[in-house]
């Protein structure tokens, strides 16, 4: 994008600029226009697995429930407690919703279609996704309200835990691709199992997605595994004090992480943008559309759990963060990279 400004007759300096402006409004505005309809859809399929109708007022179908909730919070008055941190209060959700949008610069979309195509995009989308857990502490402790702050405590053991099994999942997927660069691990997908693009075929690395998919409904803390939010417990968690915007602010920063782990599910382990069979018809469909019905069937995925699956116990938490998936895990880098250095993959 950069030479067609320079074209244009700018600079270079001021053609990347402008280049990097646009690459970021085109991920991001899609992303939030993704995320209205993605709750539109979150809220149908739990309708639909209750025998209700879900939204269906507002717009054709009930498609515009969300644009209509979103002015309702804008509207409200922003309250914020009386004794609380009011800097740290206000900066929380800026934060959640920040980070939650910055992974989403090493996501490919095509082959070459990304904003930050850097080596280490892996590394980045640990780093960027490890900073989440710090808007939730924060507002847990900015509250000064004891029901928040045993969320923040509860989030802060969750993600922690749960991130140091998918470092090793992780290194499973590296150690087989030879890259940390999600278009390398993409293209290491191709035609990896006869004809199938993706990992998931391979009979090492199909654990490796299934532990991958149950750490990402726990690091987005999704059900089964909201206990964060738990309003049996809690009230209503960390968002307890929030109102109008800031509490907004939490959903959009929720569901775009929970999109970037659908996006992360189908790109590390189901070939991103390559069509499921490596047939050369298949290429005939844009790249970014297998991505996306990729994303959807993950998310999908993610709302049928938390229509059917009962929330989990604290204690069952952390037994299966610790004691389950992170010795398999540790286990499977081993076998792993054992097979591979046996056939001779590291030549």
């Amino acid at each position: 994008m950069t030479p067609f400004f320079q074209n244009l007759g700018m600079s270079f300096e001021w053609a990347w600029f402008v280049a990097t402006i646009c690459g970021i409004l085109l991920i991001a505005l899609p992303l939030m226009l993704g995320v209205a309809m993605v709750i539109y859809v979150d809220r149908k399929i739990w309708a639909a697995m209750a025998l209700r109708r879900g939204p269906n007022v507002v717009g054709p179908f009930g498609l515009l429930q969300s644009f209509a909730d979103a002015a309702k919070v804008f509207l409200q008055e922003t309250i914020v407690p009386s004794a609380a941190n009011k800097g740290i209060f206000l900066l929380a959700p800026v934060i959640t919703f920040t980070v939650a949008l910055l992974a989403w610069a090493v996501i490919p979309f095509n082959s070459g279609a990304v904003l930050a195509d850097i080596n280490v995009g892996l590394l980045y989308i640990l780093a960027i996704s490890s900073l989440g857990v710090y808007g939730t502490i924060m507002a847990g402790w900015a509250s000064n309200s004891k029901y928040p702050f045993f969320s923040a405590m509860r989030a802060s053991a969750q993600m922690i835990s749960y991130e140091v099994s998918i470092g090793f999942i992780l290194i499973c997927v590296v150690l087989w691709a030879g890259t940390f660069n999600l278009n390398g691990i993409v293209e290491a997908q191709r035609s990896h199992v006869w004809r199938i693009n993706g990992f998931v075929a391979n009979p090492l690395l199909f654990p490796m997605w299934v532990m991958f998919l149950i750490s990402s409904l726990a690091e987005t803390q999704r059900a089964p595994f909201d206990m964060t939010e738990a309003e049996s417990e809690l009230v209503a968690g960390y968002q307890t004090e929030y109102s109008s915007m800031s509490f907004a602010a939490y959903w959009l920063g929720e569901y775009a992480n929970v999109l970037l782990m659908c996006a992360l599910n189908a790109t590390l382990f189901f070939g991103g943008w390559l069509p499921p069979l490596d047939i050369p018809v298949l290429y005939l469909i844009p790249g970014f559309v297998w991505l996306l019905l990729k994303i959807l069937f993950f998310f999908f995925i993610f709302s049928w759990v938390k229509a059917t699956v009962p929330r989990y116990r604290y204690d069952q938490l952390m037994r299966l963060g610790w004691k389950v998936f992170l010795p398999v895990s540790l286990g499977f880098v081993v076998v792993v990279s054992g097979y591979l250095m046996a056939i001779g993959h590291f030549k």
